[in-house]
């Protein structure tokens, strides 16, 4: 942005003792959006005290967090609601300047390599079959071990760049992906798990009312391997906790979306990462409303 005089005045008065004086001149740099973002980082570049950069690195956080929010509201009242560009739109807490054109370009092309070797003959264990050979095997993805102290590993972002994520965040892309194939997979709400499930037709799109039992199988993200009733019962058994019916329920996109972010927001426990908790908690309270 154009520097001019105000700017240049609101700049100077960053490193101001006064808090309440440091606080009108946030509220007035928030007023000019996220152009001005280049300014703070040059002034960020030029000053020695650390004190003033911390609260630069804050201001250009908070106008960065604000364009997410926007985001991530339209994303919320679209009519499509794509569940892979909505992780993606969080994902930018981390990578601010994230170019998410590319990556759903990316996207695309592995939801068109499934779609060429889909037909409407194939039984559901076919279509998972031709999922799981396109994702794993020809595109490589690998399955991580969930570990909260490597944020990267729930993103989206880096799932689709390096191949590797956890059950969370492959189990988001199985499941976009599946959307955009008009493919009948729900995520299921399993205790300490990212389970997705393929579910009978015939219930139409009531999966979640639990009558006998409605999924032919499951899936593990981790690995794209289906697994069966028998597996989800024993699991049950070793955990100790009893099969309640709300565990099969079928959730939204945006219910399975916020179960991927409840998960990640586990990896800012630490105190300076506090913020970034509490910017991941807004964002799914928003996504509930």
């Amino acid at each position: 942005m154009k520097e001019n005089k105000e700017i240049s005045a609101l700049l100077r008065l960053i490193d101001d003792p006064d808090e309440e004086v440091y606080n009108t001149v946030s509220t007035r740099i928030f007023d000019y959006g996220k152009n001005i973002i280049p300014n703070l980082e040059n002034l960020w570049e030029t000053t020695i005290s650390e004190h003033v950069q911390s609260r630069i690195e804050m201001l250009i956080h908070r106008l960065q967090f604000v364009d997410i929010v926007e985001e991530l509201q339209a994303w919320k009242t679209s009519s499509t609601q794509d569940v892979i560009h909505g992780a993606l739109l969080v994902s930018k807490i981390q990578y601010p300047d994230l170019a998410i054109t590319p990556l759903l370009q990316e996207v695309e092309k592995i939801r068109r390599n499934i779609w060429l070797e889909l037909n409407s003959f194939l039984t559901p264990l076919e279509q998972a079959h031709v999922i799981s050979s396109i994702l794993y095997n020809y595109y490589k993805l690998n399955g991580l071990e969930i570990d909260y102290k490597t944020p990267d590993s729930f993103l989206l972002n880096k799932v689709i760049q390096t191949k590797k994520g956890n059950s969370y965040s492959n189990g988001i892309l199985y499941l976009g992906l599946a959307i955009l194939l008009d493919l009948p997979v729900s995520v299921i709400n399993i205790p300490r798990q990212f389970v997705l499930a393929f579910y009978d037709t015939r219930f139409d799109d009531e999966p979640s009312k639990g009558q006998n039992n409605p999924y032919h199988f499951f899936i593990d993200p981790t690995t794209g391997r289906p697994f069966t009733h028998d597996d989800i019962d024993n699991y049950f058994k070793r955990i100790s906790v009893p099969p309640i019916s709300s565990y099969f329920k079928a959730l939204s996109p945006t219910d399975a979306l916020l179960l991927w972010l409840e998960e990640l927001t586990k990896c800012f426990d630490t105190p300076a990462l506090q913020y970034k908790k509490q910017d991941l908690i807004q964002l799914a309270d928003m996504l509930r409303e």
